[in-house]
């Protein structure tokens, strides 16, 4: 299985902070948020990874990362040229660099301790099908998508912000997809803000019934989400730091 890190977007809801970076090259506490996904990966024996970003920012992150030695990962770029296109767009950028293989996409913002390696493990032998991975979250909080699961924890749907919940599973920025995504990706409309959605995009794997779901252990931030969700993310790490769990 490859890696795929998304690291574009215009990141209007962290301005000032973003006017002369990129957001996935904030700190988090003692490193760069962009560390964060490209450990994850490596914690997962994933060794081939591309990160996607927007022309403007790209040579910063080659400048920073180079060739992905100091991570033991061989690193690939690709431009996504309109910032604006939306995830799905952006995991289309994949398809040459994929060539064939099934991807864990992480969107470079999200920050976790859930260990991914028996997932990559379990998927890899999987026929075919996309996994989604979720974090219980309040059901009160309407920001993230919600998953719905029967009893036997199949998905039975995925809404983007759904005014009334069915379930206070929150879909995050971590995902594993089979070859059929690019043909999914392509068959999508834009949404209402012409963008191609990802909760579309699964929601062509529900459909098809093979959409699974994992729920994440430990804690997750969606750091560039808010300029608090930032803050708490600098914090849930430094603690962990401090506590020698890391």
């Amino acid at each position: 299985m490859k890696g795929v890190i998304l690291a574009g977007g215009r990141a209007t809801r962290l301005r000032p902070l973003t006017w002369v970076t990129n957001k996935h090259l904030l700190p988090i506490y003692n490193k760069p948020m962009i560390y964060y996904p490209l450990e994850s990966m490596q914690r997962a024996n994933i060794q081939d990874v591309l990160i996607t970003s927007s022309a403007e920012h790209l040579p910063h992150f080659i400048n920073l990362l180079k060739a992905g030695k100091d991570f033991q990962l061989k690193l690939s770029y690709a431009i996504q040229e309109d910032a604006g296109g939306g995830i799905a767009q952006a995991i289309s950028l994949a398809e040459d660099f994929a060539a064939g293989q099934k991807i864990l996409v992480c969107l470079g913002d999200n920050i976790f301790t859930h260990n991914l390696t028996s997932a990559v493990r379990d998927f890899e032998k999987q026929l075919k099908g996309a996994k989604v991975f979720t974090k219980r979250m309040p059901t009160e909080n309407k920001q993230y998508g919600v998953v719905e699961l029967n009893n036997h924890g199949k998905v039975l749907s995925i809404e983007e912000k759904p005014e009334n919940p069915k379930s206070d599973l929150a879909q995050t920025g971590i995902y594993m997809y089979d070859i059929q995504v690019y043909d999914f990706i392509r068959k999508l409309k834009p949404s209402g803000r012409n963008e191609l959605e990802v909760t579309d995009l699964n929601n062509c794997y529900v459909k098809q019934g093979t959409m699974t779901c994992e729920i994440m252990e430990g804690w997750w931030a969606d750091a560039g989400t808010s300029f608090d969700e930032l803050l708490r993310a600098n914090n849930l790490v430094a603690e962990l730091i401090k506590s020698g769990k890391h």
